[in-house]
């Protein structure tokens, strides 16, 4: 009888520590591990098609705040798109991939791919950039001076589809 004791006792040892090492590596990732800038969000506020009336943005390009009523179509763009139509695909989960249009066709190429890939993606040349290329989502943003593959699909993994408005 003893000895059933100790090997129930010994089983639910393993089955605890077992549990708790699956705990510990499904913890998610501490803030400073998230790829891109925290940036303080300025609300949701929907303002009349086509008005570019409101507060300055917090952050270059913005990753929140006042945009108008209809987001753009997912899609890789040859044109700047206006800012506020796009943040509102942000908010929809979207990531908005933004470049300078002085990028080299070879990068632009390579930028676009992203939009193939993930439907919830907007690939845009935008010269307001004070970054060659700037990867965005809902209150986060990536700055890079080149193109690095590997920092634009771990953004694109953390924040895919987490914008605060469930939508297509």
């Amino acid at each position: 009888m003893k000895t059933v004791i100790v090997i129930v006792i010994v089983m639910v040892a393993f089955l605890g520590l077992g549990f708790l090492l699956f705990k510990q590596s499904n913890k998610p990732e501490s803030p400073k591990d998230l790829p891109g800038q925290a940036i303080e969000l300025q609300g949701a506020q929907h303002i009349p098609e086509g008005s570019t009336d409101h507060p300055p943005y917090n952050s270059n390009p913005p990753t929140s705040g006042w945009h108008w009523p209809q987001p753009a179509s997912w899609g890789a763009y040859n044109e700047s798109q206006p800012d506020e139509r796009l943040i509102h695909n942000l908010e929809h989960g979207g990531i908005w991939i933004s470049y300078k249009s002085s990028l080299d066709s070879t990068t632009v190429e390579l930028l676009k791919d992203f939009a193939r890939r993930y439907r919830k993606v907007i690939v845009a040349p935008r010269d307001a950039n004070d970054s060659l290329i700037a990867v965005v989502a809902w209150g986060r943003l990536m700055k890079l001076d080149g193109f690095d593959e590997n920092q634009i699909l771990k953004f694109i993994e953390a924040y895919y589809d987490e914008g605060p408005e469930k939508a297509p």
